[in-house]
């Protein structure tokens, strides 16, 4: 859903790539630092500081557009380069998912199913793309869909409830996801 925003967002960000690019700065250093910014909004919100945990995520899903801009850039797009960010990508997402359980900031059974669909959407795609299925823009909440329910929540102060929307829709993804792959193998 976001992704048209995305590549918006990527052609607006490319001086930027090309001239962090020109700088020397490998693509994956920048996604080591966009991982340990998702750990700082995974502390902010461990300490019960919601408003500073969205705005933090939001800089690290900043982080996350712009590692594949300057790889792109810089000609340094590499298929460890791709495992590392999806890694590190599940991490983040469990760390800062993780944090608002524990923090009470959420029902802890919301925040479980919330953390399980996030993972889930991201295997079944990944498991799908294994299978040859094109996988692009299937489902309703992909990564930055998921960065951007958690912090517009925190904002307004309803994080509880994103988190429980999070949990239905990241769980009915998977379901999309699975449907969309079953049909194309059939």
């Amino acid at each position: 859903m976001l992704n048209r925003v995305r590549n918006a967002v990527s052609r607006v960000l490319k001086p930027l790539a090309s001239a962090v690019a020109k700088s020397r700065v490998p693509p994956n250093v920048i996604t080591l630092l966009g991982f340990l910014v998702s750990l700082a909004s995974a502390y902010a919100f461990y300490r019960s500081m919601p408003v500073l945990g969205g705005v933090v995520l939001l800089i690290s899903g900043f982080f996350d557009i712009i590692d594949g801009a300057v790889a792109r850039a810089s000609g340094r797009v590499t298929k460890w380069g791709g495992v590392l960010d999806s890694t590190l990508d599940r991490y983040s997402d469990l760390a800062v998912l993780g944090a608002i359980t524990i923090s009470g900031l959420c029902n802890p059974i919301a925040g479980m199913a919330a953390m399980i669909g996030s993972v889930m959407v991201s295997y079944v795609r990944a498991r799908g793309e294994v299978e040859q299925v094109n996988m692009s823009a299937i489902g309703l909440m992909e990564r930055a869909e998921r960065m951007v329910l958690v912090a517009a929540t925190a904002f307004l102060g309803i994080l509880d409830i994103g988190i429980l929307i999070l949990a239905l829709l990241t769980n009915i993804t998977v379901l999309q996801r699975l449907y969309h792959i079953w049909r194309s193998l059939s």
